[in-house]
């Protein structure tokens, strides 16, 4: 293994996205993962394998049997981190609390993963994405104006609201470990970390720049600077000169040279504007635009379907994607310039490699 988390082990109880996505990250940061599986079939929803099991290991395991749950204590007594998602209370009672994990390894970080959070009103409720993020307020600021609220799918609440903000609590959690010497319980629920996004938003709107219904503020499709259109071949281009420079750039680029244009910030004259620009888009197919907006600062781009971003000059310089598996996913991120991440493999169940990588736990004491 290779990168910065080098060293470091973590058992993943083995849940849906969320949870897999955060440890998913720690893994191609060079973190030693042991996902926990369930040893009978599960009868709710099961994720099909792919990029969020990359880097890992698997260990199946029936956690009612207390033979098997034996064998999970001895495990966590050699690792760093303990990851579940379990709606609050189903980990006690499946003997793997925070008590039952931690009493035995005082220095494991315990994280929790929820919806909701452990307590509160809702705390033991069902929820998805779109409700977190509709509680959170993320979800009113998404959508064309006088249309209903657009679920941007699942990436904020899930995975950016929760799995990302689950490995940053455990990264915070371990740097702490480093002076205290113990570990604790973490606390990541996806409506929190949906209503961290907001954060710049309600600094807008303190300051009167965000006060007008949905799709009609500056960045959320309202100005005719910052928004999508259509171009020839029925494929899109991205728009995105806030600052007037930029702005100039993108008229001249279009061929727009009309010295009564309405100013960029004069929301009055936004609806001719909008009409202007998406005329001149839908002369050329997207790619004639990507190419003629490549050199510049107008903030021009094409909008690609994830299938196709990796084949862009700029996402391919970078190696931004790699087929691990015959899947193609997006690389590790972000980059580190003395540990750099290897290239994830794919997930290994193989009964030899857990027992090499649980006797390696067993041989040498947990990050210290």
């Amino acid at each position: 293994m290779a990168g910065p988390l080098t060293g470091l082990r973590v058992v993943e109880i083995a849940g849906l996205a969320p949870a897999p996505f955060g440890c998913m990250i720690l893994a191609d940061l060079g973190a030693e993962v042991l996902r926990v599986d369930r040893a009978t079939a599960s009868d709710g929803l099961t994720p099909p394998a792919g990029p969020l099991d990359r880097g890992k290991y698997s260990l199946a395991l029936d956690l009612k049997k207390p033979s098997d749950r034996d064998r999970l204590y001895a495990i966590t007594d050699n690792a760093d981190v303990f990851v579940e998602g379990f709606r609050p209370g189903v980990a006690e009672r499946l003997g793997i609390g925070p008590a039952d994990i931690r009493d035995r390894n005082p220095r494991i970080v315990y994280a929790r993963m929820t919806g909701w959070g452990q307590d509160g009103p809702l705390a033991h409720t069902a929820g998805h994405d779109i409700n977190y993020i509709a509680l959170s307020g993320v979800l009113d600021l998404i959508g064309r104006a006088d249309q209903r609220p657009i679920p941007p799918g699942n990436i904020i609440g899930d995975f950016a609201g929760g799995g990302m903000l689950l490995a940053l609590g455990v990264i915070a959690a371990l740097y702490e470990r480093e002076r205290s010497g113990i570990g604790q319980v973490i606390d990541a629920a996806m409506v929190d970390g949906a209503a961290l996004y907001t954060a710049f938003m309600h600094g807008l709107h303190a300051n009167g720049l965000w006060n007008q219904p949905r799709g009609r503020n500056m960045l959320d499709g309202g100005a005719p600077f910052y928004d999508t259109y259509e171009c020839a071949d029925g494929r899109h281009v991205a728009v995105g000169c806030v600052e007037y420079p930029f702005y100039l750039q993108m008229l001249e680029r279009l061929g727009i040279n009309d010295p009564d244009l309405p100013f960029q910030l004069d929301t009055t004259g936004w609806a001719e504007l909008r009409q202007r620009i998406g005329a001149k888009f839908k002369e050329r197919t997207r790619d004639e635009w990507a190419h003629h907006f490549a050199d510049s600062d107008a903030c021009v781009t094409p909008v690609l379907p994830p299938w196709e971003a990796h084949e862009h000059p700029h996402n391919r310089s970078r190696d931004a994607y790699l087929d691990i598996d015959g899947i193609r996913q997006p690389a590790p991120a972000p980059r580190f310039s003395r540990t750099p991440a290897a290239v994830p493999e794919p997930l290994s169940p193989e009964p030899a490699d857990v027992e090499r990588l649980l006797h390696s736990w067993d041989r040498e004491p947990p990050g210290q």
